[in-house]
């Protein structure tokens, strides 16, 4: 089971630097949610663009999960 959590650590791809920006963008999202004084308005549009975030995030972490990890290169490069 731990094998397959693995393949969600994959810095060298970007794939994974996305899921972690949409991570940073969630944590924003819900401090932006609390702020005082927000109008109704403000609170839909952040609630949406919250959704939409958390979507996006779920449809990347399914392809990282289910991809194959790209092969590790060596010292050359990956060149003989």
């Amino acid at each position: 089971m731990l094998s397959r959590w693995r393949r969600l650590w994959q810095p060298r791809r970007a794939l994974f630097w996305l899921w972690v920006l949409f991570s940073v963008l969630s944590s924003a999202f819900g401090w932006a949610l609390r702020l005082p004084g927000l109008s109704g308005a403000g609170v839909a549009l952040f609630g949406l663009l919250a959704l939409a975030n958390a979507a996006a995030s779920l449809v990347v972490l399914w392809r990282l999960w289910r991809e194959p990890a790209a092969p590790a290169r060596g010292p050359t490069g990956g060149q003989s």
